[in-house]
This record gives C-alpha cells, sequence and structure tokens, in this order.
C-alpha cells in the first residue's frame, strides 16, 4: 500500500479519508499542524504529501518551503475554494497540484493515483548500460534517473517540474499544448481558469534562467501553449 501524509487539523475528515483511502489501497497517516507534519514529511518514507494550507503552529505553505528545503516527495495542497492567491504561492514554492476545498474524497483518490502513475513511470528503468538521455540545447534529461542537467549542472525539480521540463524537450522545437502538458505532468485533464502549468513553468524558468540572447528557453506560444528551443 502507498504510503501518504495527509497534515490537515480536521480530525474528523482525517479519520474519514483515512478509512476511504484504505479501502482504495492507501496507508494513510496523519499530522495536525504544520510543525509535526514537516518533521514527519522530512523523516517519512512517503509516496506522496497531502498538505492544508490553513493550519496551526506553522501554516501550510511555510511547511511546504520547509519541506522543498530537503525533499522532493510530491506535494498535494489543499487550498480553500476560489483563494487563488495560496494556490498560486504554493505552486510557486514547489507544490505538484492543488485541490480546493470542500472536494469529494474520489476526486483526491484520482489526483494521488495520478501522482504514483508518474513516480511509478519514472522508476521503470531502461534496459541499457546507459542511461537514455534527452537532449535539446543546454538541457540533458536522463528520465529513467529523474536527473535533470542545464548547461553541464543538476537542477533541483520538483516531480511535476521534471515533467513539463521532459515533454518540452522531448518536443524542442514544437509547441505543446497546455492540454497536453497537463495531461503529461498533472496526469489531468486541464480544467478551466487553471493555472498550474503556467506555475509550473515559471518556476522551470526561473530555474534555467536565460539564453545568451536574454530570451527564455521556454516560450510562450499565445492561446496555445509552450515551445522549448535550444539556441
Amino acid at each position: 500500500m502507498a504510503r501518504v501524509l495527509l497534515v490537515d487539523d480536521d480530525i474528523e475528515l482525517c479519520e474519514m479519508l483515512a478509512e476511504y483511502l484504505a479501502a482504495e489501497g492507501f496507508h494513510l497517516e496523519t499530522a495536525h499542524d504544520g510543525e509535526q507534519g514537516t518533521e514527519r514529511a522530512l523523516q517519512g518514507d512517503y509516496a506522496a504529501i497531502v498538505l492544508d494550507v490553513m493550519l496551526p503552529r506553522l501554516n501550510g505553505l511555510d511547511a511546504l518551503r520547509r519541506i522543498r528545503q530537503e525533499s522532493q516527495t510530491p506535494v498535494l495542497m489543499l487550498t480553500a475554494k476560489g483563494d487563488d492567491v495560496d494556490r498560486i504561492v504554493g505552486l510557486e514554492l514547489g507544490a505538484d497540484d492543488y485541490l480546493p476545498k470542500p472536494f469529494n474524497p474520489r476526486e483526491l483518490v484520482a489526483r494521488l493515483r495520478a501522482i504514483l502513475r508518474r513516480a511509478d513511470a519514472a522508476h521503470i528503468h531502461h534496459d541499457s548500460s546507459r542511461p537514455n538521455e534527452i537532449r535539446a540545447g543546454d538541457a540533458v534529461l536522463r528520465p529513467a534517473e529523474r536527473v535533470a542537467e542545464w548547461r553541464g549542472k543538476a537542477l533541483t525539480l520538483t516531480s511535476t517540474e521534471f515533467n513539463v521540463l521532459e515533454a518540452l524537450v522531448r518536443n524542442a522545437g514544437r509547441v505543446v499544448s497546455k492540454a497536453e502538458l497537463s495531461e503529461r505532468a498533472l496526469g489531468r485533464a486541464q480544467q478551466r481558469y487553471d493555472r498550474s502549468i503556467d506555475m509550473h513553468v515559471s518556476n522551470l524558468r526561473r530555474k534555467l534562467g536565460a539564453l545568451a540572447d536574454g530570451r527564455s528557453p521556454i516560450q510562450t506560444v499565445r492561446a496555445t501553449g509552450y515551445q522549448f528551443i535550444e539556441r
């Protein structure tokens, strides 16, 4: 059973989700404040972390900031419905996805399964003495190892950021739509007014920096998607 950590101060919700997720093949462990949740997240070997924004002692965004200093375990943020600020800040800090409260437990299961599918795919190694590499411009990716390099230096990426970059580098020179990136990187169809992909691309741009002429290697193609340019 996949181990998942839920950090939420709603005890009743935690108990309900633990029972529901157990029936769906997950082992849910819980923490009820940000300090405890951060400590557990960094000590435990979890497949994913579900982190509420509104938490006592240490809020979810500060907890995420601390977790990302040491761990790239996939994090799904729980945000208040319609609270775009927390959602955007969470994605900027390295959350892999978000789910607005209140939510249907089936939707949480779907999101977690999408995260685990991506993680499982990442751990499939190719039968080769040398890992398969994808190269475009100054980018080198080894998907079997989940390693990304830019100009010879390793990049520290979240699982979702790696998936976005891989999709763009594999299709260097071609426009990749936001809908396709959402399917490949988030494991779900793009939703209306969903800015998740935009925020992950923004994070990648910050980590990659600029080309010699000052442009970003990830170009926006208006009303369509994004394109990775090699030079």
